[in-house]
């Protein structure tokens, strides 16, 4: 049978109950099947035909949780829903565990269950729009990178397009973003992969030193210049040169490098010799740089020149579930690294990595995990062994940012990470929305969250 996006199937024992349900979904264009056993309705989903189930825990044949672990055995791809009775929401949170997307509470009202149906068929949607296109990257190497989120797979499809090419490529986003990582991929996947990368800092080398070092020196050319030396950009003829932070490169140099790109010819420090090189240019900054041309600190014939081909680099804090991905591949390279037998993490310790905003990014998280394992021992990592923000605070994934220049505004929300992790979600999800106006969508667009999964967790609340 072939898919339909908007196909259910309700598993019911109660036939008026499922009725009701059926009625309510179809009159929004949603059409939805009834089986009234967790056996009947285990033997529609292995059809492939329906996107979402709408799963009644107490059943006549088995238990709800039952048909959940039976979908996860089998590995059929459907985003299960289910409903519960107002005094079962720790049967509720177990299945969440088991692989649920969602529960409604009974009675549930019309809207609360066709906008939590809507939601599962939604993600259905985009977990299969991912699945199919990281199936058709999986033959390709990922670049080094990891994850798995539509901005990284954005990123991906990029440096398969620029790679062919010789434009210069410049490379934005925040410090720990994965610029250098980026720069090094383009040049792997190019032609010019047999040549050397190349990778200067140029924030790194003091003033008087980095024309040398991208276009080297001749004997006495300057007090310590004792034999010749060729500069980065003769190492990467044939190759690729990375210009890190090219931002923070004095202006009197700027004439210098965008020379050298309008002729392809080197002069060396205190030589009057020119030599002809094969080079592309990579770049890379944390700032805007057209903000750096209209201060004066960048040239505007040089931004031009280098600002051919644009790759923006997504924060942490925007690519959704790839910082857990991250955080389970680093624990099981620095566990090795460290002769540590570490597992994995356990869910609190998920839900912290998940919820925070990571401000320093990969890097930051980086640390966070190297700290954590050469501190405590496994088998797992929990949420008191995260040094997340210092011990000091926590920081709502979304609007904690501003303008994506890394600097807090007056959104930030803040807690003490002394508190145990559910205390702290509770938190920042009724303070942000508070600062919606009690708008439980606007808090959800903030928080990343769907509005579902707000009002669940608030029935929890209420409930506990």
């Amino acid at each position: 049978m072939s898919r339909n996006a908007d196909k259910v199937l309700l598993i019911e024992d109660t036939i008026s109950i499922a009725m009701v349900f059926k009625t309510w979904l179809g009159k929004r264009a949603i059409q939805a099947d009834i089986a009234q056993t967790g056996g009947e309705g285990l033997e529609k989903l292995r059809t492939g035909e329906y996107r979402a189930v709408l799963l009644d825990l107490q059943l006549p044949d088995m238990n709800g949780l039952d048909v959940l672990r039976k979908l996860t055995e089998e590995g059929i791809d459907v985003t299960a829903v289910v409903v519960t009775a107002s005094g079962s929401i720790g049967t509720a949170v177990q299945a969440m565990r088991l692989g649920a997307y969602d529960f409604i509470v009974k009675p549930a009202s019309e809207e609360r269950l066709v906008t939590t149906v809507r939601n599962a068929l939604e993600r259905m949607v985009m977990r299969r729009t991912i699945k199919e296109v990281s199936t058709g990257l999986a033959s390709q190497s990922n670049h080094g990178f990891i994850g798995t989120s539509l901005p990284m797979i954005a990123v991906y499809k990029t440096i398969e397009a620029v790679s062919r090419s010789n434009a210069a490529v410049f490379v934005l986003g925040e410090s720990g973003t994965g610029k250098e990582v980026c720069a090094s991929a383009i040049h792997m996947a190019s032609p010019r992969r047999a040549g050397r990368f190349v990778a200067l800092n140029c924030a790194a080398i003091p003033k008087d030193l980095i024309e040398s070092e991208i276009f080297g020196h001749v004997k006495g050319a300057f007090t310590g210049a004792t034999g010749d030396r060729e500069g980065a950009a003769h190492a990467a003829d044939g190759g690729t040169l990375f210009l890190d932070e090219i931002c923070e490169m004095d202006i009197s140099l700027q004439s210098k490098l965008l020379r050298f790109l309008q002729t392809g010819t080197v002069q060396k420090v205190g030589s009057d010799k020119t030599t002809k090189v094969d080079v592309r240019i990579v770049c890379a900054t944390n700032r805007d740089p057209m903000e750096e041309v209209r201060q004066g600190r960048f040239r505007e014939d040089l931004y031009y020149r280098l600002y051919v081909i644009p790759i923006e680099m997504p924060a942490l804090r925007e690519r959704d579930g790839d910082a857990l991905l991250i955080a389970k591949h680093l624990l099981g390279q620095m566990s090795a690294e460290e002769n540590k037998e570490f597992e994995g993490f356990t869910p609190d310790a998920e839900g912290m990595i998940l919820a925070y905003a990571w401000p320093g990014n990969v890097r930051e998280l980086q640390n966070v995990i190297r700290k954590a394992v050469i501190l405590n021992d496994g088998p797992f990592i929990d949420g008191t062994m995260l040094a997340i923000g210092g011990n000091l605070h926590a920081v709502a994934r979304k609007g904690a940012m501003a303008g994506g220049n890394g600097k807090a505004d007056s959104n930030l929300i803040s807690v003490d990470l002394n508190l145990p992790f559910h205390v702290i979600e509770r938190q920042i999800i009724e303070e942000a929305i508070r600062r919606s106006g009690d708008s439980v969508p606007k808090a959800s667009q903030t928080l990343e969250l769907s509005p579902s999964t707000i009002y669940r967790k608030r029935e929890g609340w209420e409930a506990a």
